[in-house]
């Protein structure tokens, strides 16, 4: 199992902008330097809370930062972006960072950014389909382009001038184009399936509840299939909350105490959620009430805390409950107490990654018939 970095970050209202974004860097940067494969950033332009607002930007700000860390937009909200905008600047961070770099794209989930772009009451999923078909057409049609769709129609036959480069739009470094990824949020997503068999992966958010987490490799497996390719484990991404310290109690205060960042973060998602009739991520039974999801329910089954030991014997039931993954993505939070985050972030690469990873390689060895 690799170890990769996720982070849609909720901060404190009152914190100072500047130390967030700030803050939010130096974890990714850390996450380079301790090893972990992956990071992804999410982006949300009305959420004073949860305030990066390009996934792009703040990518492009870890250029020179990180050396080996491959960096994802986590993701990229097509209906709120014109496809032309987003084809050329994917294309062009693919090209800065050397090929180092996922495209991570959704529908986007946060309303008010939808109210705000002025697709409040459109057929976002249609709008994130036209929007990503588009873009994979610019990276493979020649210029002029003829793309003529519901809600985006992009063309430069008026204005191409081929022989001195105008009018010609940008292909990323990878070809056919970047590695893709979608966030599984729904239990049994059928998107899932729908991406499997376009060839993308998966993340699973650290959101759900792990028998929906579970339910997740069946419908990607169910794409591949459609698509003949085969579903290797090596592709499916969990992303989870986790919190590591050098003993239980200090990491039981950390994350269950009046400061935590980890009660913030779900108070802030149980809040948004249960007001736009989700509250069936944080349930284990569809059957549940809506009102017997509290903060308290949800952080209790959604957080790993402890010492590395113990949240390696929690990871290793995690794994057994939802199954085989290719990454876990540690879920980035608040950094309360800069210190403290570190050290989870290091104890996680350094002590508990292995001792999972070698609890497993001993599972297999006995399962081997003699």
């Amino acid at each position: 199992m690799d170890l990769g970095f996720f982070t849609m970050p909720i901060h404190p209202l009152d914190k100072d902008w500047k130390q967030s974004l700030r803050e939010d860097r130096d974890a990714f940067i850390l996450a380079d330097q301790l090893g972990f494969t992956e990071g992804y950033v999410g982006e949300h332009v009305t959420d004073q809370a949860e305030n990066i607002t390009s996934c792009a930007i703040f990518i492009a700000s870890l250029l020179d930062a990180t050396k080996t860390i491959k960096l994802g937009t986590g993701t990229v909200n097509l209906p709120n972006n014109h496809p032309a905008a987003v084809a050329s600047q994917i294309a062009m961070l693919d090209h800065l960072f050397d090929g180092r770099l996922i495209f991570g794209i959704s529908p986007g989930g946060l309303l008010s950014d939808a109210e705000v772009f002025g697709n409040l009451d459109a057929n976002r999923n249609e709008m994130f389909l036209e929007s990503i078909n588009q873009i994979l057409a610019i990276w493979k049609d020649e210029p002029p382009y003829n793309l003529k769709g519901k809600y985006w129609t992009i063309s430069t036959e008026r204005t191409l001038m081929a022989e001195i480069g105008q009018g010609v739009l940008p292909r990323p470094l990878q070809r056919p184009h970047p590695p893709i990824v979608v966030t599984a949020v729904a239990p049994f997503s059928k998107g899932v399936t729908e991406a499997a068999a376009r060839g993308w992966d998966p993340i699973s958010a650290n959101f759900l509840m792990p028998v929906w987490v579970k339910s997740h490799w069946p419908k990607y497996a169910e794409g591949c299939e459609r698509a003949g390719r085969p579903a290797d484990l090596a592709n499916w991404r969990v992303a989870k909350s986790i919190f590591v310290a050098k003993d239980d109690e200090t990491a039981r205060e950390y994350v269950e105490g009046p400061n935590s960042p980890y009660r913030h973060y779900y108070n802030q998602l149980v809040t948004k959620l249960k007001k736009h009739g989700r509250a069936e991520l944080f349930k284990t039974d569809r059957n549940m009430p809506d009102e017997a999801v509290t903060v308290d329910s949800v952080c209790d089954q959604l957080i790993i805390h402890g010492s590395p030991e113990k949240v390696a014997r929690e990871l290793l039931a995690f794994r057994e409950e939802v199954g085989e993954f290719g990454t876990l993505l540690y879920a980035g939070h608040d950094w309360v107490d800069p210190e403290l985050a570190r050290e989870s972030m290091r104890l996680m690469a350094e002590q508990v990654l292995p001792a999972v990873n070698a609890a497993e390689r001993e599972n297999r060895m006995e399962e081997v018939p003699a």
